[in-house]
């Protein structure tokens, strides 16, 4: 990854000892590690409502603005009706009420021992509530007057913020860079895609964060899923981790909780090839993820499209996370960049001339076809 004038480095300071990490901290670290969807998961551990408040904050809604607190119950309303309309078995309504607070369905859905049906359908709001938010965001998106390059450039900025931040927190970072993907790669990696046709570029933003020591890669990305971005927010499927043992997640984990721990630390789930670039060495080591990373837009909506739309888009932001020693070896043999580089050209080449050395194939004779029997060209006899 080619740096620039944006990177952050600093020698760092060690990870105090004590450290350990909450059940909510193991969920997120769960999904960054596997890519998997927080549509399928049946609990999340919100524990108190300064766990809410704090994740809300992510997302850019501010919990003390009566415009986010309506436009928050304008949401849990609309999941509400859309189960009430299409899922009326569900009873949703009539189990959930309608709460004074909104951030109580997020407690709710936390709470397993008790009110089992209620946690239940805590759990089906918060998803539908997941889903709604980010679709009506999307629709923003598309009506304001702001370019992709300006959003990217605002969340370049704050990540950046932000990451002075972890790096003055106590925590063994000795480096943290941005980079964006030149018109050249991307050009290469559309047409190198296999998948589909020009769709979604991931990594035209992206960042690397590198760490002192091994153990401390669990600890960073837990602090990045609690300060930097919402972790519901990591795009499913798009994860690729073959440097962090599921079972590491444990030892960050108080002993009593442990037993709760273990049903997200399940190792198939965790180590996962599928969000690897088909280029890199098979060699080449790391925690690599695209999030779908929130900021308030620049152009403030007026009441009606507030309630109705927010007043938060998202920008698709890759994080590459390693420790010193995987980074130096990331650079060595066969994950050499430049050899990186070859194997993808080298696609690209194959793709575009693939037709090419088709036709030319079919047009050419063979040497070794046999010839053709003489067409029996006597005439059919006259009526």
């Amino acid at each position: 990854m080619r740096r620039d004038p944006l990177e952050s480095d600093a020698p760092g300071s060690n990870l105090p000892q004590a450290t350990q990490l909450g059940l909510l901290d193991v969920e997120a670290i769960r999904l960054i590690l596997s890519g998997q969807s927080v549509v399928d998961w049946a609990v999340v551990a919100f524990e108190n409502i300064a766990d809410v408040d704090a994740f809300l904050g992510l997302l850019r809604i501010d919990t003390s603005d009566a415009g986010d607190q309506a436009r928050l119950r304008y949401v849990f309303n609309e999941a509400v009706s859309y189960a009430e309309e299409n899922l009326p078995h569900l009873r949703l309504r009539e189990h959930l009420g309608r709460p004074e607070d909104v951030r109580e369905v997020f407690l709710w859905a936390g709470q397993v021992a008790k009110f089992r049906r209620r946690q239940m359908l805590a759990c089906v709001t918060l998803k539908l509530m997941h889903v709604i938010h980010h679709m009506q965001a999307a629709d923003l998106k598309s009506k304001l007057p702001v370019s992709e390059a300006e959003l990217m450039d605002r969340a370049e900025t704050a990540i950046l913020r932000d990451a002075r931040t972890l790096r003055d927190g106590g925590l063994g970072v000795r480096s943290f860079y941005g980079s964006r993907k030149s018109r050249t790669s991307t050009i290469a990696k559309l047409v190198a895609k296999s998948d589909n046709i020009a769709a979604t570029i991931f990594d035209k933003l992206r960042f690397r964060v590198v760490v002192h020591e091994h153990d401390e890669l669990v600890p960073v990305l837990a602090w990045m899923s609690r300060n930097l971005f919402p972790f519901p927010y990591v795009i499913p499927g798009e994860s690729h981790n073959n440097l962090i043992p599921p079972g590491d997640l444990l030892s960050w984990v108080a002993k009593d909780q442990r037993k709760h721990a273990q049903v997200f630390a399940d190792e198939d789930a965790l180590t996962t090839d599928r969000g690897k670039n088909e280029f890199s060495a098979a060699s080449y080591r790391a925690v690599n993820f695209i999030v779908d990373y929130p900021m308030l837009v620049p152009v403030q909506p007026d009441n009606a499209d507030r309630l109705r739309y927010g007043r938060v888009v998202f920008v698709m932001v890759e994080f590459q996370v390693m420790d010193a020693v995987t980074a130096a070896t990331n650079e060595e043999g066969d994950n050499a960049h430049h050899l990186y580089k070859a194997r993808q050209w080298r696609t690209v080449e194959e793709r575009l001339l693939r037709g090419s050395w088709q036709r030319k194939k079919r047009s050419e004779p063979s040497e070794n076809k046999p010839s053709e029997p003489a067409e029996n060209k006597s005439s059919e006899p006259s009526e």
